[in-house]
């Protein structure tokens, strides 16, 4: 355990083996024993059917230990039968889902009682070895792979690897799977990010066997889907956010704008060397921020440390190299200048320039301003380089201070007062 905490990154196999002993020793107790916690734990798998049947398919995932493509019918085929799986397995995974559950609904009324929105995250798709896939193999096209073709940061094109909806498969079971997903979330959620919503437009597919640049991009029935995410959106209340970013067709837009859906505006994305129109075109209905989890940090961004590791993973060449440095440079002399032209900036240092572009945005219209902690110690390294797997640790870098430091902070604790302050102001 020292060794792990000591670590830099997280190593999720090793310390999830850590953990399962501990919750299978709670799940023993709770199941072996009479108390009120058995009570709820019973009353919960009678109210949540498809959990059991989740931790089921875990159970026999265990005792397989393949995909379940590969599996025997029938339980290949959806069909599993006492004797397929280990019990003991299955109550282990229920009683973690019993857990998990437990615990989102009390951090939702939490927030509720705090007058705080939950902003939860709905997922473009899903493992094509997981239990959804499993389950509702006709709502997926399985020989295919979402991803998006070849863009100026992505020149080789971007498989994600899950098999995208299949939009006739979907119709024909009355959208289930997708009211269910929403419903799932929204149940906990007040604010809710649609990932990558043009996909219910169009989504880009990559037959199997061929590469990201040879895909496709496959029609949705988007005004069902949209009239689905409205009716759930008001039946739970809650607020719904579509990232839009990237190339984005102009009708996707008009769209969310129709159906008063909050877009987002991306700071680093709309710095045009020159120009200060982008900078200033901050919507009322955008959710805003400096960057992404896909982006660099403010400060990755600020030295021009992506384009370094774009050059590495072999996304650009070396004569493109000092094209994009000049670009950068050209990208900073351009916010330096605006942010000074308003105010926002004396000396142009990196935390100066980080402030001042956030009290910028803070004092715009944008409906709902993001903060990326990390960007408030000029944390260089990004949390997840996308169309990366091995070659990058997306999502293991631990953060660089513990939560007790983070709130000691002065460049957290000033910069977050500060920005708190221009945002009532311009109520």
């Amino acid at each position: 355990m020292k060794r792990l905490r000591a670590s830099p990154l997280v190593d999720y196999r090793e310390l999830m083996a850590l953990k399962r002993r501990v919750l299978e020793e709670l799940a023993r107790f709770v199941l072996n024993g009479r108390s009120q916690r058995k009570t709820k734990f019973h009353r919960f798998i009678e109210t949540h059917p498809t959990a059991e049947d989740y931790a089921a398919f875990r159970a026999k995932v265990e005792r397989e230990g393949k995909p379940w493509s590969n599996w025997p019918a029938p339980s290949r085929d959806g069909i599993l039968r006492a004797g397929d799986y280990d019990e003991a397995v299955k109550q282990y995974h229920l009683y973690v889902q019993w857990q998990a559950y437990e615990q989102m609904e009390a951090l939702g009324k939490k927030a509720r009682a705090s007058d705080v929105a939950l902003y939860l995250d709905f997922p473009l798709g899903v493992n094509r070895d997981g239990y959804d896939v499993w389950r509702e193999r006709d709502a997926f096209a399985l020989e295919a792979s979402g991803g998006a073709p070849p863009d100026e940061f992505f020149t080789k094109g971007q498989n994600w690897g899950f098999p995208p909806l299949h939009p006739e498969g979907i119709q024909k079971q009355g959208y289930g799977y997708y009211i269910r997903c929403l419903r799932h979330h929204l149940s906990h959620a007040r604010m809710l990010r649609i990932d990558h919503v043009m996909g219910l437009h169009r989504f880009y597919w990559i037959p199997h066997g061929f590469a990201a640049t040879d895909g496709v991009y496959v029609r949705y029935p988007a005004e069902k889907f949209y009239a689905i995410l409205g009716l759930e959106s008001h039946r739970h209340q809650a607020q719904i956010v579509g990232e839009n970013l990237g190339t984005v067709p102009a009708y996707v837009n008009a769209g969310l704008a129709q159906r008063k859906i909050h877009g987002m505006y991306v700071g680093q994305f709309n710095v045009v060397p020159g120009s200060t129109a982008t900078l200033e075109n901050i919507g009322a209905l955008d959710v805003a921020s400096l960057n992404t989890h896909d982006t660099p940090t403010f400060a990755g961004f600020w030295s021009g440390a992506d384009i370094r590791d774009r050059l590495e993973l072999g996304l650009i060449s070396e004569s493109q190299v000092d094209e994009a440095q000049h670009h950068r440079a050209l990208q900073r002399e351009t916010l330096i200048a605006y942010l000074k032209s308003r105010g926002w900036l004396g000396e142009a240092t990196p935390e100066a320039v980080l402030n001042g572009w956030l009290s910028h945005i803070a004092a715009s219209d944008a409906w709902l301003l993001l903060v990326n902690l990390e960007d408030l110690w000029l944390e260089p390294l990004p949390q997840n380089v996308p169309g990366t797997w091995e070659e990058r640790p997306n999502w293991r870098r631990k953060t660089r201070f513990p939560l007790p430091d983070i709130c000691r902070l002065a460049s957290v604790s000033e910069t977050l007062k500060a920005i708190s302050r221009i945002r009532k102001n311009r109520e």
